[in-house]
């Protein structure tokens, strides 16, 4: 990539397991944050169960489009994990044992070795399906993993990194910090938002359409609230470029309430 236009960053995260409630997802709050401490954001995401074919067709879609995309889970080498298969599916291409990816993997079966689990012996069952972690689309690139040495992998803009987030973050930051790095804080842009009580959604609106139509790189948003064990309320707000947002701020606290809205309960 040669341009300066960030990309769109999307998240893909694979394993019934989330989607069962076995366990809960952590890589969705630290994918925004990671993004945002280098200037991105995220703008999609999406999980997916462990079916090969769900997720060939996910990343079918994600491979037709210019996006940054993560997909965290299902690149081990247990029935289960079909992340590997379902990208060289959605490619049409084979699947290879990656060189680099076949010597880290060694070096991590001597290591244990020296420290008393297993055998480096590569001709041994259990080693020849370690290597199958190794085993990518070709063509694909490896991504280090500094918590074990074996490795994630990268092709066309998509990075498959394991669902374990010991693993999965640091590989993220590498693939940030070396690949994207030309994206770090090319846009500057701003959230501010404020609660106005006493308001129906409805009626501020045509505001929030007005404001967009007004400043059109600026995105309103409102999320009301029942109130809980306090008053309803909206929480009215903007996000975008510093100056245009502030502007539009001003507008519709405003329009908030001339429209009958209270800034204080």
């Amino acid at each position: 990539m040669t341009s300066t236009i960030v990309p769109r960053v999307r998240l893909v995260i694979v394993g019934d397991e989330i989607l069962s409630g076995r366990r809960q997802d952590k890589h969705f709050s630290k994918v925004i944050e990671l993004l945002g401490q280098r200037g991105m954001q995220l703008s999609e995401a999406e999980f997916v169960s462990d079916d090969r074919a769900s997720i060939a067709a996910v990343l079918k879609r994600s491979f037709a489009t210019d996006d940054i995309v993560f997909s965290c889970g299902g690149i081990g080498a247990t029935p289960d994990d079909q992340t590997r298969q379902a990208a060289a599916e959605a490619l049409g291409l084979d699947l290879a044992l990656h060189p680099e990816a076949e010597r880290l993997i060694t070096e991590r079966c001597a290591e244990n070795e020296k420290k008393g689990v297993g055998s480096a012996d590569m001709s041994l069952p259990e080693n020849q399906q370690r290597l199958q972690m190794g085993v990518f689309p070709v063509g694909a690139e490896i991504v280090p993993n500094p918590y074990n040495k074996i490795p994630g992998f990268f092709i066309r803009n998509h990075t498959f990194m394991p669902g374990f987030p010991v693993m999965a973050w640091p590989m993220l930051e590498w693939t940030l910090d070396t690949r994207y790095r030309q994206f770090h804080h090319q846009t500057v842009r701003v959230e501010h938002s404020f609660l106005v009580f006493g308001l129906p959604e409805s009626r501020i609106t045509p505001a929030l359409e007005a404001l967009e139509a007004r400043w059109p790189g600026v995105k309103a948003f409102s999320l009301p609230s029942m109130g809980g064990e306090g008053k309803p309320h909206i929480d009215l707000g903007v996000k975008g470029e510093p100056h245009a947002a502030a502007e539009a701020l001003a507008f519709l606290k405003n329009a908030a309430q001339e429209a009958g809205g209270t800034l204080t309960p």
